[in-house]
This record gives structure tokens, C-alpha cells and sequence, in this order.
């Protein structure tokens, strides 16, 4: 694993402890020498850890739609900023740039991010790492609702292998080097067909 990208927030959140986790995690993909891949932005936690990176002497890849670059929230100390026309095009790149994933509290944009991510894992189109750093608790009730859709037959129990999850960062970022993806198997009963 080279390349990490990381999903967060464009907003600081409520606790502090989100822009400390970003700090800490930032400085310890730089210490890993592992360059951070996200959406390019200088706000929020996105803005948190990019810096943190950069401070550490790490590298940073941001991908940015035009829209979001006319909006002024790109950041423009980056190792390097592509800029893309279509949000479409932005999770593409993201995805074919990373080696792992990583989310972090954030709101409907980084559960887009994750969902997405999680879907393409699941239908087998990539086997990267997908984790959850679980700061403070923010993805219990997320957690939760994977239970449920198992429960009720939504998501094969199995299917949560995808998922790594830990509330420290060094345990995640050992869990995703020592990966290997579950086997999926993507099947339609035949009421489905």
C-alpha cells in the first residue's frame, strides 16, 4: 500500500476530537511514508489532514471538481491538485489513484464516498482495504444499520469482511497493509432474475 484516500469531512464537526484524529492521522501516513488521496479541499477535516500531511513531510494528492475549485475551497500546497469536470470523475480517479480507503466522520459526502466505495468492493470490481476510523463513536449508528440490513436480509453476513473498523489509527493502517479482501460472491436468486 502506497496511496491512502482518506473520506472526511469539509466541516471541522462538533468535537475536537475529529480534528485531532485527523491531525494524528495525517502525521502517521507521512511517518508510514503513505501519500493521502482525497477530494482537495483546504476546509474542514480534508483541510486538517492534507496540512498534517504536508507538515510531516508527506505527499498529498487532491482531486477536485471545477465547480468546487470556483467555490474557492481547493488547496493549493498540495504535491499536486487534478482538477475534474463531474463528481462522477472525481471518486473515479480517487479510486483508481488509491491503494486503501479510509473514512473518517463526515457528512453526506464522505458516506457517498464510503457506500460507493463499499459497493464497487462488494459486486468485486476492486479488493482495496476499506476501513472506518471510528472517532468518538461517530460510525456506531452507521455500524448499527449494517447489522440491521443483515439482519433483515439486505447484506450477506460475509459482506462485512469488507469493512475494517477501529477507533485508533495505528491498528487500522496495520489491519489495511495486512489485508487480503474476502471472497464475494455476487449472486442473483433467481426471484431477482
Amino acid at each position: 500500500m502506497k496511496k491512502v484516500c482518506v473520506f472526511c469531512g469539509s466541516r471541522d464537526g462538533a468535537k475536537p476530537e475529529y480534528v485531532a484524529a485527523a491531525r494524528a492521522l495525517g502525521a502517521e501516513l507521512a511517518r508510514r511514508d503513505l501519500a493521502l488521496v482525497y477530494g482537495g479541499g483546504k476546509v474542514g477535516l480534508m483541510g486538517v489532514i492534507a496540512d498534517a500531511v504536508l507538515e510531516a513531510g508527506g505527499k498529498v494528492y487532491g482531486v477536485m471538481t471545477e465547480f468546487l475549485v470556483a467555490r474557492e475551497v481547493a488547496h493549493y500546497g498540495l504535491t499536486e491538485l487534478q482538477v475534474v469536470k463531474t463528481m462522477h470523475e472525481r471518486k473515479a480517479l480517487m479510486a483508481e489513484m488509491a491503494d486503501g480507503f479510509i473514512a473518517m466522520p463526515g457528512g453526506f459526502g464522505t458516506f457517498d464516498e464510503l457506500f460507493e466505495i463499499i459497493t464497487w468492493a462488494q459486486l468485486g470490481v476492486h479488493s482495496k482495504p476499506i476501513a472506518l476510523l471510528n472517532t468518538s463513536g461517530y460510525f456506531n449508528p452507521l455500524l448499527q444499520m449494517v447489522d440491521h440490513a443483515i439482519a433483515e436480509d439486505f447484506v450477506r453476513p460475509e459482506q462485512t469482511g469488507l469493512l475494517l473498523r477501529s477507533d485508533e489509527i495505528s491498528p487500522l493502517l496495520d489491519a489495511m497493509t495486512n489485508h487480503q479482501a474476502p471472497v464475494v460472491e455476487v449472486v442473483l436468486e433467481a426471484k431477482q432474475i
